[in-house]
C-alpha cells in the first residue's frame, strides 16, 4: 500500500511538470470585417464606375460630332470634354461604422444619375435647335389645308335633302354618288313608293336622283339614302295642306275591315270609317271605287290619316261660296246667341248681333222656326266647318228689318251689292 501511494505520487509530480513545460493557450481570435472598410471599398468602386462612365460620354460625343461633320460636308467645333470627376475622398470625413448614415443605400443610390441625363446634356446644339423648331419655320399652306379639310369634311347628316348620280347598282340596292369620299347606299325597299321589280329600268346609271339622308356616314364614309322615305315626306306635306285648305279629294277604296274601308292618297295609307260612309252598310261593296273625300286627322307623326266621305259633300258645298256672297236658306234652329240656317248640307249662323242694326229684343220678332232667310257670308272657315251670317247689312236704316221684313228680303238682290262695297271697305280699315 505504501508503495503505491509513493508510485501515485511520482506519477502526479511528473504531470505538473509537464504541465509547466507548455506554453499557455491564447483564446480563439474571432474574425471582424469593419463596416468601414467595406463602405470604403463601394466609394472607391463608384468613382471608378463614374470616371468610366464620363470617359465613355465624351468618346460617344466625339464620334456623333465626326458624323455629323461628315454628313454636313462641314467640320463641327467639338465641345469641350467634361472635366473628369476628382475622387474627394479626403473631404469626406470618418464616420462611425456603428451609426453610418450609408449603410442603408444600394449601390444605384452610390452610382448616382444614369449615363442616358448625361448624354442629353451633352448633346450638340445642332440637335437641340432642331428640337426646337416651331411650326412657324416650317412651309405652311393655308390653302391647301382648308381645301383638304374640305375634302374629309362629312356629306350628309339625318334627314338632310341632297342631289346625287346613280352610279352603280346590285340586287339589294342602288349606289348614289352624293359627293362624299364614298356614294350613298340607297337599299332596295327604300328606292320609292310601292313595289319597284326592275331596279335597273327604274334607276339607269347617270340618273339625277334626290333623296334624304336616313343614316350618316359609316366608318367607310358611306351614308344610307332613301327615295321612299323623301317621297312620304313630301305626300305628308301635301295631304297637310290639302287638309289646311279645306280640299276635298279622290280616292280609291283598296280594302276594308269591320270599322271601314282603306285607301291610297299620294302613296299613304289612309282610313274611312263607316260612320263616315254614305253607304256604310254595305261598304264592303265599295272596293275598287273612287270616293270624294275630305279630312277629319291628318297627323304625320304617328301615320295617322282619316278621311270622310260625309264631310266632303260639305266640303264640296263650301267649295261655292265665298265671302260677300247673299244665299238663301231656312232656320234650323234658334239658339240663345243666335239662328242656324240650312244652306243645303251645310249651316251657317247668323249671330243674334247681325240680325238687324236696331234694338232687338227677340229673335223670333224677325224670324221663327222654318222661315226663309236671305243674308250675306260675312265669313267662311272650311277647315273648322263655319259659315258666318249677316242681314243687318241689307237694311237701308237701322231697325228696317223689325218694320219691313219682307220689302228687305225681296230687295235683297240688289241691296246686297251695296253691302258688299261696305265689306270691302271694312276690309280694306281693318288691312
Amino acid at each position: 500500500m505504501a508503495g503505491t501511494e509513493r508510485q501515485n505520487s511520482r506519477m502526479d509530480a511528473g504531470k505538473g511538470a509537464a504541465a509547466s513545460a507548455q506554453p499557455p493557450r491564447k483564446p480563439l481570435q474571432v474574425m471582424h470585417i469593419s463596416k468601414r472598410e467595406e463602405q470604403d471599398q463601394l466609394r472607391k468602386q463608384a468613382e471608378e464606375a463614374r470616371a468610366a462612365a464620363d470617359a465613355a460620354a465624351e468618346r460617344a460625343a466625339q464620334l456623333e460630332q465626326a458624323a455629323l461633320a461628315a454628313e454636313g460636308g462641314q467640320s463641327l467645333a467639338a465641345s469641350p470634354p467634361a472635366p473628369p470627376r476628382v475622387p474627394q475622398t479626403s473631404s469626406i470625413p470618418s464616420r462611425d461604422p456603428d451609426n453610418d448614415d450609408l449603410a442603408g443605400m444600394t449601390m444605384a443610390d452610390l452610382l448616382g444619375p444614369s449615363d442616358t441625363g448625361r448624354r442629353q446634356s451633352n448633346a450638340p446644339p445642332e440637335t437641340t435647335a432642331a428640337a426646337s423648331r416651331s411650326v412657324d419655320d416650317f412651309d405652311f399652306d393655308e390653302d391647301a389645308f382648308l381645301a383638304a379639310l374640305d375634302a374629309n369634311e362629312p356629306v350628309g347628316t339625318t334627314g338632310e335633302v341632297v342631289t346625287g348620280t346613280v352610279i352603280g347598282m346590285e340586287s339589294d340596292g342602288v349606289y348614289v354618288d352624293i359627293g362624299g369620299k364614298a356614294p350613298g347606299f340607297m337599299p332596295k325597299s327604300e328606292c320609292g313608293l310601292g313595289v319597284i321589280t326592275n331596279l335597273k329600268e327604274r334607276f339607269p346609271k347617270g340618273l339625277e336622283v334626290e333623296v334624304l339622308v336616313t343614316r350618316e356616314q359609316n366608318a367607310d364614309g358611306m351614308v344610307t339614302i332613301s327615295c321612299r322615305a323623301l317621297a312620304l315626306r313630301k305626300s305628308w306635306d301635301k295631304v297637310k295642306q290639302l287638309a289646311k285648305e279645306g280640299k276635298v279629294v279622290q280616292v280609291k277604296i283598296t280594302g276594308f275591315n269591320r270599322g271601314g274601308v282603306t285607301c291610297d292618297l299620294e302613296g299613304l295609307r289612309g282610313f274611312i270609317p263607316r260612320s263616315q260612309l254614305q253607304e256604310g252598310e254595305n261598304h264592303e261593296a265599295l272596293v275598287g271605287k273612287t270616293l270624294g273625300v275630305a279630312f277629319l286627322e291628318v297627323n304625320s307623326e304617328t301615320r295617322k290619316l282619316v278621311l270622310s266621305e260625309k264631310r266632303a259633300a260639305t266640303a264640296a258645298r263650301f267649295s261655292e261660296l265665298e265671302v260677300g256672297q247673299l244665299v238663301e236658306g231656312q232656320v234650323a234652329s234658334i239658339k240663345p246667341y243666335g239662328l242656324f240656317i240650312d244652306l243645303g248640307g251645310v249651316s251657317g249662323l247668323l249671330h243674334q248681333s247681325v240680325i238687324t242694326g236696331g234694338s232687338l229684343r227677340s229673335m223670333r220678332e224677325v224670324f221663327g222656326q222654318g222661315d226663309t232667310v236671305k243674308a250675306l257670308i260675312t265669313e267662311l272657315d272650311p277647315g273648322r266647318g263655319r259659315i258666318g251670317l249677316n242681314t243687318a247689312l241689307l237694311e237701308g236704316q237701322p231697325g228696317e228689318l223689325l218694320v219691313d221684313k219682307d220689302t228687305v228680303m225681296a230687295e235683297a238682290t240688289d241691296r246686297a251689292n251695296r253691302a258688299r262695297n261696305v265689306l270691302r271697305q271694312q276690309e280694306q280699315s281693318a288691312g
